[in-house]
């Protein structure tokens, strides 16, 4: 492990994951290079920023469920030949149903350097603490759509607070979000800002 990061469930506690790109449920339809492990990997201040995120989110009955950390550069890379490969329609439907691949890469879903491969970046969503069901978001994770985007029209009322009362909590432990996907945000202060990583999970 690189000095200054850490597994999230070694450094804190009460928080759910599942690595979506060390599995094959994403939308490259397969396990990602540098995904050896299903664990989260990130810088401490991330960890420590999102255990604060956990204690944030229980009064208001909700969990976290984490599904990207830290990316390593390797990732990225096959991320951007997948972009040139011809599409498969089962992706297609569940991640980018309106959208060519290529287009991703322009619109900003897939980008050729990753604010994740600095290591203070997260994908997440909110669960419901009494039931252990995911918290209605309008879209899944990777949904490269504007129905993603914070503010997007389409979505139902609940959906929508809820998406706000992630924003709230993340933003009260010092993330920032990025405006085109609900579940994505970055450490205002990363301690790695210009630094793109390439050490696997494993």
């Amino acid at each position: 492990m690189k000095s200054g990061f850490a597994f999230l469930d070694e450094v804190t506690s009460g928080i759910r994951w599942d690595s979506k790109y060390a599995t094959w449920d994403n939308f490259t339809g397969k396990p990602v290079d540098g995904y050896l492990a299903n664990r989260i990997v990130g810088t401490r201040a991330l960890c420590t920023a999102l255990a604060n995120a956990r204690e944030k989110a229980e009064p208001l009955g909700f969990g976290l469920l984490l599904w990207d950390g830290y990316r390593p550069q390797r990732a990225v890379d096959s991320f951007l030949r997948w972009s040139t490969q011809p599409d498969d329609s089962r992706t297609k439907r569940r991640y980018h149903p309106n959208l060519e691949r290529a287009e991703i890469i322009d619109q900003g879903y897939v980008s050729r350097k990753s604010g994740h491969s600095r290591g203070s970046t997260v994908d997440l969503t909110m669960y419901h603490l009494d039931t252990g069901e995911l918290a209605a978001m309008g879209g899944e994770h990777d949904l490269m759509d504007s129905i993603s985007h914070h503010g997007a029209p389409g979505i139902t009322a609940a959906e929508a607070r809820n998406r706000e009362t992630l924003s709230s909590i993340m933003a009260s432990c010092g993330f920032q979000r990025y405006e085109s996907e609900w579940w994505h945000y970055t450490l205002r202060d990363e301690p790695y800002p210009n630094t793109y990583f390439d050490f696997p999970i494993d």
